[in-house]
């Protein structure tokens, strides 16, 4: 969307873009202050077709991050990201959330994650939880207020309470470190006591607990794939004879291509995504474990939902696999992807 001047006011995706673009001119009452300020200022369009919505999507990413229009809030700034912090150098451990890590050796960091509130209402879900939600920053020998409401274990009294909050910490760590899960076990296992006690209000407190702290895993699931730095192929029907690939490494989509059965036998297709596949991959960096920058994770994140979608198969290749020698492996799984349509 652009202004009278030609200057990006708003970049979009849309599977009807009719009924987008009405959206923005009916109902008017409805709309936030933004929108309103936007149509005052709307003069012209510029339109792209993509074949597929990941194609849509990768593209709106891309823009966005390179013209960062006005209108536009998510995916242009780095401040969107948040990370959680355990300060280990406190008597009392220490839970911070910040968009600038400093890395030091009594710090340990996690993240990043995408959304700021959804870090907080969890931190404070295990705090309420364990009765950890001291009101002190360090052991005063006088309790505090949320000590007297019952949210603390009355760490700032000291004594035996120090170690059971650091041993709640440990576990808090264990879990983001992918260590094990007792922190999430024992949530459940306090939601279980609740309902069979008949209190629902609180089941139902632990319940929501347990699923913001579950978020926290599935947002690092998306970094830790990315990581990893894959070889990707994927897969998509776009009708009963047209398929698109891709060809992604990490967070770039190296090579993509539409392909038809129709003029050409399913032996050729594969002749085709396999030379490609071993012409970009081939020489790709395979630096395992790299951190996944903030630039990327917007990418990340539209990878791996692509990929977890049913609008896509996908093969993860091997090294191995990308040996002009050792092409039989990859043929059959590309022949059970285009199968798997069918």
């Amino acid at each position: 969307m652009k202004d009278s001047k030609g200057q990006i006011l708003y970049v979009g995706k849309a599977k009807s873009l009719k009924k987008r673009v009405q959206s923005y001119f009916q109902n008017s009452k409805g709309h936030s202050p933004k929108v309103k300020k936007l149509v005052t200022h709307l003069k012209d369009f510029d339109i792209i077709l993509t074949d597929t919505e990941f194609d849509a999507l990768m593209l709106e990413c891309h823009l966005i991050k390179e013209i960062k229009p006005m209108y536009n809030r998510m995916m242009k700034s780095p401040q969107s990201f948040t990370y959680l912090i355990i300060n280990l150098a406190k008597k009392i451990p220490s839970f911070e959330i910040s968009y600038e890590p400093i890395e030091n050796e009594n710090s340990l960091i996690f993240g990043p994650f995408t959304s700021r509130s959804t870090v907080e209402r969890a931190m404070n879900g295990i705090k309420e939880c364990f009765k950890i939600n001291c009101g002190h920053s360090t052991v005063k020998n006088s309790a505090c207020l949320n000590y007297s409401l019952g949210l603390c274990n009355g760490v700032c009294l000291g004594g035996p309470a120090i170690d059971e909050y650091n041993s709640i910490i440990q576990k808090v760590i264990h879990f983001l470190g992918r260590k094990d899960n007792r922190l999430l076990e024992e949530m459940e296992s306090k939601m279980l006591a609740a309902s069979e006690q008949f209190d629902f209000e609180a089941a139902a407190k632990y319940r929501d607990w347990i699923e913001l702290v579950k978020s926290l895993l599935n947002k690092e699931k998306v970094i830790e794939f990315t990581e990893q730095n894959h070889n990707l192929v994927t897969l998509e029907q776009i009708d009963d004879k047209t398929y698109k690939y891709f060809l992604i490494k990490r967070t770039q989509i190296l090579h993509c291509e539409m392909i038809h059965l129709e003029n050409n036998s399913l032996e050729s297709l594969n002749e085709q995504i396999i030379s490609n596949a071993i012409s970009h991959f081939k020489n790709t960096n395979d630096e395992l474990n790299k951190d996944v920058s903030r630039d990327e994770i917007d990418e990340a994140q539209i990878i791996y939902s692509y990929l977890n979608s049913t609008n896509c198969q996908h093969l993860i290749l091997p090294k191995s696999w990308l040996s002009a020698n050792n092409r039989l492996k990859f043929t059959k799984e590309l022949n059970k992807l285009f199968g798997s349509f069918k």
